[in-house]
């Protein structure tokens, strides 16, 4: 794998794991509240991602 790829994998990481580490109460009441979102809102919410970071990888490579 490319080193970028690596990269780009810990730089995931490091964002992710911010919002446990620096507001673990707010982090877990928002997971809960997730978890109750009907299917079609999380896959909406999740489809708006791919778009939005595919958007941002294409003119980040280009």
């Amino acid at each position: 794998m490319p080193d970028w790829i690596w990269a780009a994998l810990a730089l995931v990481m490091i964002i992710e794991g911010i919002g446990p580490l620096l507001m673990p109460n707010k982090w877990r009441a928002y997971l809960q509240q997730v978890a109750q979102s009907e299917p079609n809102q999380l896959r909406q919410m999740g489809g708006t991602l791919v778009v939005i970071g595919s958007v941002c990888l294409y003119f980040i490579v280009n």
